[in-house]
């Protein structure tokens, strides 16, 4: 396997969003994808609340990995929180999807994070094997909990409690 990494640039957006399409399609949720390029270019570049990491093969990008860093108060220190890991599936089974994870964790170390951590789908046991297979820690006694939408804006247009 030669692969390189790069970091995603602003000309990448639309590239990005192809990555996001094709992963939500796996998950068989593409009907919930709003995201533009535009969205893309704001969040990521302009904004800078998020990055991207792209797995290169031959000057081809094979995968991507987009990341935030969130906070741990019982650390007391920055993580990185892995949104999306996402190998094309012509690519899989070669190494790709470890090799992301390596650069992240190697990214994390550098920037002196606490940890890295995302979330799996219950369904897919191909990824939950395969993180496994990573020593990597299920937190099986935590829920994700979300407010998006009408609920968020429902939520934030409420009176606040007196």
């Amino acid at each position: 396997m030669n692969v390189t990494f790069r970091f995603a640039e602003r000309s990448d957006a639309g590239m990005i969003l192809d990555f996001i399409r094709e992963l939500a399609e796996y998950e068989k949720m593409l009907d919930e994808v709003v995201a533009t390029k535009e969205l893309l270019e704001y969040w990521i570049f302009d904004e800078k609340k998020a990055e991207v990491i792209f797995a290169v093969e031959d000057g081809k990008e094979v995968g991507f990995a987009l990341f935030f860093h969130n906070f741990s108060t019982f650390l007391g220190r920055a993580g990185l929180y892995l949104e999306d890991l996402f190998v094309k599936p012509a690519y899989r089974g070669k190494g790709y999807g470890k090799a992301l994870l390596h650069e992240l964790a190697k990214i994390a170390k550098e920037r002196g994070c606490g940890r890295l951590e995302w979330s799996c789908l219950d369904w897919n046991r191909p990824s939950i094997d395969f993180y496994l297979s990573m020593d990597a820690e299920p937190m099986e006694e935590w829920t994700v909990y979300r407010l998006a939408g009408d609920r968020l804006h429902a939520l934030a247009d409420s009176a606040r409690m007196q």
